[in-house]
């Protein structure tokens, strides 16, 4: 399975993650549960802002908890930022004066749960999140506040110094996710009908000139000259909707829009008829760069199953981040920090669902 070493921004750390523990729970069709990310444990001494592998593997868990619920990467770096706070993301047999019967990751006391339950990572984090969102605008709270709602702890700014940790650590872990065979089946058809029903319930939304048309007429069976996109980019079109839920998409086939632009009829927006690229502007309603936590995560769940040949851009966005990542199958260049450029241009191969690496011809 696909290798991705990730190292850091500011953490001069080098996290050590494997495709074989990082795996999508799939169903039928193109229908999937969502990414799984996973710290390694054991695998030599990685850390990220100083926490060890068997830490960052507490906060893979804390992690994974959110994405199956469908919270956001906001709400997921809350949760580790909390459990930094409480535990140091350790896995706490005991309590201190105030609180002698709290245990685990989030020093839950007994009226939270079974002393199973607090002391399992993954349940721990469930019944914090279930805590989180019953509060009233807690998106819009201070990170450290919506913590201290739910813990009610002594000190509202308590978590405050936790939080750049937990986001260092939250772009870590979701940079590695492999996507299975999420989001890898169906036809052209089937992947247009069930990304149009995004459309119109406005999760996938275009942007100027607007390109969800071209992905209308394939759902609709139409074949419109110099609008097709290839079926590999609707597989990642998919790929990214049932990951973050929401997206937006600023370019696919630009040659149907008449587009000049960049690298004009160079482009692997243009080229070849075509839709053989996707720009993505944002992933779970947040503007992306390329560089940022949303971004890596699909770059980790992408790698494993492009073929070799496909391209990513904003590298130099990355490098600027201070982030550099080392991808088994796709090569990378330099675009704008504001999107994130994804294409198969110059590979006839198709998407590889089973993530298992590939060797040049």
């Amino acid at each position: 399975m696909a290798l991705l070493k990730a190292i850091v921004a500011g953490t001069a750390a080098l996290v050590f993650v494997t495709g074989s523990s990082l795996a999508l729970s799939s169903g039928t069709g193109s229908s999937c549960s969502g990414s799984t990310v996973s710290a390694a444990p054991g695998h030599g001494s990685a850390t990220v802002a100083g926490y060890s592998s068997d830490q960052l593997g507490n906060a893979a868990a804390i992690v994974n908890a959110g994405i199956q619920l469908g919270l956001n990467i906001s709400a997921q770096t809350i949760g580790v930022m909390t459990a930094l706070g409480e535990s140091g993301l350790r896995i706490l047999d005991h309590g201190d004066a105030a609180g002698p019967d709290s245990r685990g990751l989030f020093q839950q006391r007994a009226g939270w749960g079974s002393l199973a339950q607090r002391m399992d990572p993954t349940t721990s984090a469930q019944l914090f999140f279930s805590h989180l969102v019953e509060i009233p605008g807690w998106q819009s709270l201070p990170p450290t506040l919506a913590a201290h709602t739910v813990q009610n702890n002594a000190d509202p700014n308590y978590y405050t110094p936790f939080y750049a940790p937990a986001a260092q650590i939250v772009t870590a872990l979701t940079g590695t996710a492999n996507a299975g065979t999420c989001g890898t089946n169906g036809d052209s058809v089937s992947l247009a009908a069930e990304l149009v029903a995004a459309a119109d319930t406005g999760n996938l939304r275009g942007f100027v000139p607007d390109h969800i048309k071209e992905i209308r007429w394939i759902a609709q069976g139409k074949t419109v000259p110099d609008c097709g996109i290839d079926t590999r980019i609707l597989h990642i079109l998919v790929l990214a909707l049932q990951t973050f839920h929401r997206i937006g998409v600023s370019d696919l086939n630009r040659k149907c829009t008449g587009q000049i632009e960049g690298a004009g009829t160079a482009s692997s927006h243009w080229i070849n008829g075509g839709g053989q690229a996707i720009d993505i502007y944002s992933l779970g309603g947040t503007g992306i760069t390329g560089a940022d936590g949303p971004s890596l995560r699909l770059i980790g769940l992408l790698d494993p199953v492009l073929p070799i040949g496909s391209r990513i851009g904003q590298a130099q966005c990355r490098v600027q981040a201070g982030t550099t990542l080392t991808l088994l199958h796709a090569t990378q260049l330099d675009d704008s920090c504001d999107h994130l450029h994804i294409d198969v241009a110059y590979t006839k191969d198709p998407l590889n669902p089973t993530g298992n690496a590939q060797t040049s011809p």
